[in-house]
């Protein structure tokens, strides 16, 4: 019995690792009884019950664009909000650090990056690149795995009412290359909890132990399965619910540390679950889908959708049903939380996403245009309820919807004519040129993707040449890696090891509030008090805590106060110095500050001895942080000053600023005008001018919840949370009845500002493009810089000016004509290369671009008329015969070709050859054959005979060609023009 148990359980291991995509349609019902649960109430039932039963914190899903996390795309599991709680560095300030058992619906996307669906959508049943993960969370020990356990087993029985006997569980069967025991523990568990031991699993790592990536927190983890079967024939499972215990760290050597906290992580697709309770044998079938599926259908009026997979799917209109309904959820959720369809990183998958949709729509359902745009209601019906933020940007979704399809469908058109095109070149076993398809994926007007031209080849059975397409990738990259900047070195970090031994040992976080300390002195200059402090803990470069650093040694510091202001918020770090106390003649240079879970690193070169307990004292570098100050003011004023301009839509994306410039993303409806630029930069203009003082003052953070205007980022704010008010006091601007907030910039900010805005002096934004559809990246800088812009743009508006007048005189000859065009194309890369305010730059290089065409055209015109005039003096010198051979006077090879042509047109029956001299004994050549001439007398051949002689080189056709070469015998070059024509006549 037990050797047939085993075999059996050996079996069942061999099926879960190759499970589910689940199976085609069927209409036997997932559980005995399924409940006619709306996946509203499941969702809501998740959360209450965690709220209710077991006390946990409900908090709202993050934003789908990660926050600080350059590793992921998107938001991918519901943990990833977490991450500085099991990473040990989030503020312990903020509202998070005291999260110890919290719950959510997270939004999720798998697209693009480690975890990748996209291509996989649409072929089966139950892939999605966005899905929601209900999800329960217990930090620093809260509870741990028999809670766990016990909850999710409660849930799933007592409340969704799933039979006990449609569940199995799987746990970690250890790793002894990693020295990880079975964890049998949670084994133990199970079993305690009623589940027979035939349906508790055991696996190994690759199944059941979880890494958050390369390094850091991980674990084991337990999974609970559901049997799609239901006791008939072999078991069939699909995953329900991960419950993973992070009691691991992954070092970056590869070996494993335990972590000073355990943390229970859970995670539950909602849509696999509803498909569960709905007695679905598919995700798409459950009421997620079932409402968008017949939107499609009415929309299209195609076939009703019938769930086929594979080779029963005829046409793939079930896998286009699928592929579209998945696709315009996922669009709706990511254009609601600012990721719009663009060019690189995020927005570039969206991009991917919104064309994959319009093909399927178009090409298989033949949906009309602007159809993908008509879904967007459907997805707000369903989901707007437990995401708010898709009914309040319901109008924009559709809107970026609408014109990206519109415009992918005029790229797709030309990028099909233009692979059939190359397709009717190609023979019948023929692959299809590397070149063509890299080329139309670098496009930036078509912007066709690869795997889509290959997509679109493969359905007209055409293979790609792939090897070609690799060695193009190869020299891309290696092109790339040549203009790369050089990477900058990572500093000081501390891990969560040296955090949690803080932590243990009761050190208390960085009082960093000092960095506030400074005044302004009546003359307008400022003062900023120095801060002395004791050394607490020392790190080596490694990050390795000593208790002294030697002579020359780069390290860490630790120190009980500061007054420098660490990197965040946007805002670089501040630099200086410290002095120990009593011995100020040494001092030991600070590179960067940075925050690390509540404490402030300093990274410093020690030029002597340092060691714990010693009292320093800290000045900051003053005209690097009043240039932070000045940038970081304008910021705040220059977000005001959009939304006073575009509107109250306009929100901040993200900024960076340093004492050199600052950069700001916002959201636009469309890039901006050269007016709305320069309305911007006048409205900051007055503010300045004005000398507004800038109050800053610590509050309550639900003070500022209810605050019209308010402008606050999707970041986790520490409580008290820092109102920076340009104008109005703060507790003036928080009162909701003052309306305050909208009339000036209020904003929740840690970082250091100005006391007035006067000494901002001016702003001028340098540069302006887009990311992404709705996303535009501002460039600005300030004070004597912005001064110096705007001369610049001055003195560059005089030039255009100038050239303009040149050209309305007009030019005497084609020597004067070609001087101006090319000084308007010196002016032209001037303007587009000078820092200088961009309204203007777009404004003069629109004027510019618009001169050189009438430049362009008048030189055109007076060639015309010198190859006109000397066309007469030829046919004067020469009488008609079958030959001229001659010299003439030409500005440059294409009056020398307009020449010949014009003696042809004029003598049909006659071939012309023209040498023109030019400077330094260079020569240009241009010739014609008289139709009557040939085959045995081509152009090509004349002038390659000639410019030869030359020592130069030739090119053309049999009817015409050019050349060039050099020579101080015209005479020889001539003879040597006669006798090749006579011999060939």
């Amino acid at each position: 019995m037990a050797a047939s148990l085993a075999a059996a359980a050996r079996r069942l291991r061999r099926a879960i690792r190759r499970s589910p995509a689940w199976r085609g349609p069927s209409h036997r019902p997932l559980s005995s009884e399924p409940p006619a649960a709306k996946a509203s109430a499941v969702r809501a039932a998740f959360l209450n019950f965690f709220r209710d039963r077991h006390g946990h914190r409900l908090v709202p899903s993050a934003s789908v664009r990660p926050r600080g996390d350059p590793s992921l795309l998107f938001v991918n599991a519901g943990m990833n909000q977490f991450k500085p709680i099991f990473l040990g560095t989030v503020d312990p300030r903020s509202e998070m650090a005291g999260f110890r058992r919290v719950a959510n619906s997270q939004k999720c996307v798998r697209a693009g990056g480690r975890h990748n669906d996209l291509e996989d959508v649409g072929r089966d049943l139950s892939h999605h690149t966005f899905f929601e993960m209900l999800g329960n969370w217990a930090f620093g020990g809260e509870y741990f795995k028999e809670e766990a356990c016990s909850m999710a087993w409660e849930l799933l029985t007592q409340v969704y009412g799933i039979p006990t006997e449609r569940l199995w569980v799987s746990y970690f069967d250890g790793d002894p290359k990693a020295g990880l025991e079975p964890d049998l523990e949670t084994r133990d568990i199970w079993l305690s909890l009623g589940v027979p031991a035939t349906r508790v699993l055991s696996f190994g790592p690759q199944e059941n132990f979880w890494e958050m990536g390369n390094t850091g927190p991980c674990g084991p983890c337990t999974e609970i399965h559901y049997d799609l079967a239901g006791g008939v024939g072999a078991p069939q499972l699909v995953e329900l619910w991960n419950l993973v215990f992070m009691q691991h760290n992954r070092e970056a050597d590869g070996s494993l540390q335990p972590l000073p906290q355990w943390h229970v992580d859970t995670g539950m697709g909602l849509e696999r679950l509803v498909a569960v309770l709905q007695g679905k044998h598919s995700t798409y079938d459950t009421d997620l889908f079932s409402p968008l599926l017949h939107a499609i259908q009415q929309g299209c009026r195609a076939p009703p959708y019938l769930g086929r997979v594979g080779v029963a799917d005829e046409g793939r209109t079930d896998t286009a049903y699928r592929v579209v309904a998945d696709h315009i959820r996922t669009l709706s959720v990511c254009i609601s939380d600012g990721v719009f369809p663009g060019m690189s990183g995020p927005p570039l998958v969206l991009r991917r996403i919104l064309r994959r949709a319009v093909r399927f729509s178009m090409e298989i359902l033949k949906a009309p245009p602007g159809f993908l745009g008509s879904l967007v209601p459907v997805v707000v019906e369903t989901l707007g309820d437990a995401y708010p933020e898709l009914q309040r940007n319901s109008a924009q979704i559709s809107n970026l919807v609408l014109e990206d399809e519109a415009a992918f469908l005029a790229s797709l058109e030309r990028g099909r004519r233009i692979i059939d095109r190359t397709l009717r070149t190609l023979g019948p076993s023929d692959m299809f040129p590397a070149e063509v398809a890299w080329s139309l994926s670098l496009s930036g007007d078509l912007g066709l993707p690869l795997d889509m031209v290959e997509l679109m080849l493969e359905e007209k059975g055409v293979q790609l040449d792939s090897t070609g397409l690799e060695r193009l990738a190869q020299e891309a990259a290696q092109h790339q890696a040549r203009q790369a900047k050089p990477v900058q070195k990572q500093g000081l970090w501390l891990d969560v090891h040296a955090l949690g031994e803080l932590q243990r040992q009761g050190v208390p976080p960085t009082d960093s509030s000092p960095k506030y300390n400074y005044s302004l002195r009546p003359n307008g200059s400022y003062e900023f008090g120095t801060c002395e402090a004791q050394v607490l803990q020392l790190y080596t470069e490694d990050g390795t805590a000593v208790a002294s650093v030697g002579k020359g040694q780069r390290c860490g510091l630790l120190l009980d106060r500061t007054n420098f202001y660490a990197e965040q918020g946007g805002q670089a770090s501040d630099r200086g110095y410290l002095v120990r106390v009593g011995q100020e003649d040494v001092l030991f240079p600070v590179a960067r500050a940075q925050v690390c879970g509540g404490f402030i690193l300093h990274e410093a070169v020690a030029p002597e001895c340092l060691q714990i307990g010693d009292q320093v004292q800290l000045h900051v570098d003053k005209a690097w942080r009043l240039a932070c100050m000045a940038k970081h003011t304008a910021t705040h004023l220059l977000n005001w000053a959009l939304r006073q301009t575009l509107g109250p839509g306009t929100e901040q994306q993200g900024s960076h600023l340093n004492p050199e410039q600052l950069r700001l993303d916002v959201t636009t409806q469309t890039a901006l005008t050269p007016e709305q630029l320069r309305a911007v930069e006048n409205t900051v203009q007055e503010a300045v001018q004005q000398d507004k003082p800038v109050y800053m003052e610590e509050v309550p953070l639900a003070l500022t919840a209810q605050v019209p205007g308010l402008r606050c980022l999707d970041e986790v704010y520490p409580d008290p949370v820092r109102v920076v008010s340009v104008g109005v006091p703060v507790a003036h601007a928080l009162d909701p009845a003052s309306q305050a907030a909208l009339q000036t910039s209020v904003e929740l900010c840690c970082g250091t500002h100005l006391l007035r805005t006067g000494a901002v002096g001016d702003l001028v934004i340098i540069g302006d493009r887009q990311l992404s559809k709705g996303t535009t990246r501002l460039l600005a800088i300030t004070g004597e810089q912005a001064q110096q812009a705007r001369e610049l743009g001055q003195n560059l508006a005089q030039e255009v000016k100038a050239a303009t007048e040149r050209l309305s005189q007009g030019s005497r000859d084609v020597a004067e004509a070609l001087r101006l065009s090319k000084d308007i194309g010196r002016l032209i890369e001037a303007v587009d290369t000078s820092v200088m305010p961009q309204w203007q730059r777009r404004e003069l290089l629109a004027t510019l671009k618009m001169l050189q065409r009438r430049a362009n055209t008048a030189i055109r015109k007076l060639q015309m008329g010198q190859a006109a005039k000397k066309t007469q003096e030829l046919l004067e010198r020469h009488s008609k015969g079958p030959l001229i051979v001659d010299t003439v006077s030409a500005e440059s090879l294409s009056v020398l070709v307009k020449v010949v042509r014009q003696l042809c047109e004029q003598a049909p029956s006659t071939s012309v050859l023209l040498l023109s001299p030019q400077s330094m004994g260079k020569v240009l050549c241009a010739c014609q054959v008289a139709q009557g001439a040939m085959p045995t007398f081509t152009a090509e051949s004349w002038a390659l005979a000639v410019c030869s002689h030359m020592g130069g080189k030739a090119w053309g056709s049999r009817v015409v060609a050019q050349g060039t070469g050099s020579t101080t015998d015209l005479e020889a070059a001539l003879s040597t023009a006669r006798a090749y024509a006579l011999s060939q006549l």
